[in-house]
């Protein structure tokens, strides 16, 4: 049996949250409520996720050695997940972000900064890291790092998860590879030229192969095409206090979701529903919850859904 459930190999950062009344005009001035330090991340965000689920989960990414670097650490630190290759590097500072909080809305604008000497390393990445788990998840910014994990999986016959927001140079390698991509709203139509999103997760599903294809819509919920059918599942409306980390929770919900076998459906609402709850408090990880919060909203919780994207889902089952 392996040792563990999940392994993500991928990005943390530690991020700055200023919580203001209301999102400036352009060049405008408005006080800050709040000024707040808190661990984020896309990879690491999504194992904090897991962890929390009670999946045996391990961490491979590169962390600074400066008072970020330190944050990032002890946060994970106090999960249980396993960081034993973790790669530190010396002389340079952690990921960083700013992130502005608009207390009106819970969204939020993000100013961030990754130096070059942050780099995963992917000959550190050794087979039996990797195939010590029985899924892995990737997201596309370290993609030699990225491609090097997958292609160790995909031998072993271990399945992998995609998180990615954005082109990435290289990340065309990385997708062959891919099992489970789920992207951003905007990586379809960037990716393929396809403004139609039905239309460019068919594309991107045809092309490489994958499993499932699918995005993340924010406050619509997320979309995916799995044999040829595509299945929306509307968002969660919640009290939204803070909407940053979202996308990275529900990614390690939908980790889960694929460990235990859930129809695609359900995995999308159930990582809708994870993902939906960590936005009630402050914090890429704020407001993380177990499963019976999760299953509560599932069973009572008010779905905000996109008509049209519900009507031709509909239509293309």
């Amino acid at each position: 049996m392996p040792e563990f459930d999940v392994v993500g190999v991928g990005l943390n950062a530690t991020d700055t949250l200023l919580i203001v009344p209301h999102f400036p005009a352009y060049a405008g001035k408005v006080p800050f409520h709040e000024e707040i330090l808190s661990p984020g991340g896309q990879v690491a965000s999504a194992m904090v996720a897991c962890a929390h689920l009670g999946l045996r989960t391990k961490y491979i990414g590169a962390i600074g050695d400066d008072e970020r670097g330190r944050i990032q650490m002890e946060s994970l630190l106090g999960t249980g997940i396993n960081l034993d290759h973790v790669q530190h590097c010396k002389n340079c500072p952690n990921q960083s972000a700013y992130i502005i909080i608009d207390r009106s809305t819970g969204e939020r604008t993000v100013l961030w900064r990754h130096d070059d000497c942050l780099r995963i390393d992917p000959e550190r990445i050794a087979p039996e890291q990797i195939v010590s788990a029985r899924l892995l998840h990737i997201d596309g910014f370290d993609t030699r790092a990225a491609a090097r994990a997958a292609g160790i999986a995909r031998s072993h016959g271990i399945p992998v998860t995609a998180d990615v927001d954005t082109i990435y140079q290289g990340f065309d390698r990385v997708l062959p590879q891919v099992d489970y991509l789920v992207a951003s709203s905007e990586f379809p139509a960037a990716w393929t030229g396809v403004n139609d999103p039905f239309e460019a997760l068919e594309t991107i599903q045809s092309q490489y192969g994958m499993k499932v294809a699918a995005m993340t819509l924010g406050a619509h919920g997320a979309l995916a095409r799995e044999d040829g059918r595509f299945y929306y599942s509307p968002a969660f409306v919640v009290n939204c206090v803070d909407t940053t980390g979202a996308g990275d929770v529900f990614h390690g919900a939908f980790c889960y979701a694929v460990l235990q076998g859930m129809r695609m459906r359900d995995a999308l609402e159930f990582s809708n529903a994870m993902a939906a709850l960590n936005c009630t408090a402050i914090g890429a990880r704020g407001g993380l919850r177990g499963l019976d919060d999760i299953r509560a909203l599932i069973a009572r919780g008010e779905r905000r859904s996109h008509q049209e994207v519900a009507k031709r889902a509909a239509f293309h089952t």
